[in-house]
């Protein structure tokens, strides 16, 4: 799970980035669901993928992050990215 934090005028930039990392990870083994969400009453994204495995994820890692990697999320964004790697 990620929390992104973009400032204001650039928080289309960013949700569209979120949805290029969900495009390059579709079709990924092991994934099970990704999907970019925004807060309703609030400035937040917030990315959301479930995989089978870490080693799933971390395989499919270079391509979904590679597709981004030109991104300025250091203009888009207000503060760092909160990630979280969760296990039931």
């Amino acid at each position: 799970m990620a929390i992104h934090h973009p400032k204001p005028e650039h928080r289309d930039a960013l949700r569209a980035s979120m949805g290029r990392v969900d495009a390059a990870a579709t079709g990924s083994p092991g994934l099970i669901r990704i999907n970019a969400w925004s807060e309703i009453d609030g400035p937040r994204l917030v990315g959301i993928a479930m995989w089978e495995s870490r080693e799933a994820f971390e395989a499919a890692a270079p391509r979904m992050f590679g597709a981004v990697a030109d991104d300025p999320f250091d203009v888009w964004s207000a503060a760092p990215a909160e990630n979280f790697y969760l296990e039931a």
